[in-house]
């Protein structure tokens, strides 16, 4: 009678195969995780600013006052003759 042993990969390729899937899905949960938590805060900050923002359609008043400007005479004589 002869008994035949794992093989030449000690029998270890599923476990090792079955670990690293087990660390994949964990790391996919993991960063879905953390890109849920990221929407979130930024909807919490983006909610925040709208709030604080002022109300549109407020009225303004300025007043000013306008200095007229000097102009200075023309120093050209013009006559006007009409034919009648």
């Amino acid at each position: 009678m002869t008994i035949v042993g794992p093989g030449p990969a000690g029998g270890r390729g599923r476990p090792r195969a079955r670990r690293a899937r087990r660390g994949r899905r964990f790391l996919g949960w993991l960063l879905g995780l953390v890109l849920l938590a990221a929407a979130f805060f930024a909807g919490l900050a983006i909610g925040r600013a709208l709030e604080e923002a002022p109300q549109p359609g407020g009225t303004q008043t300025r007043v000013r006052t306008i200095e007229p400007l000097t102009v200075a005479p023309e120093q050209r004589t013009v006559t006007v003759t009409t034919g009648g």
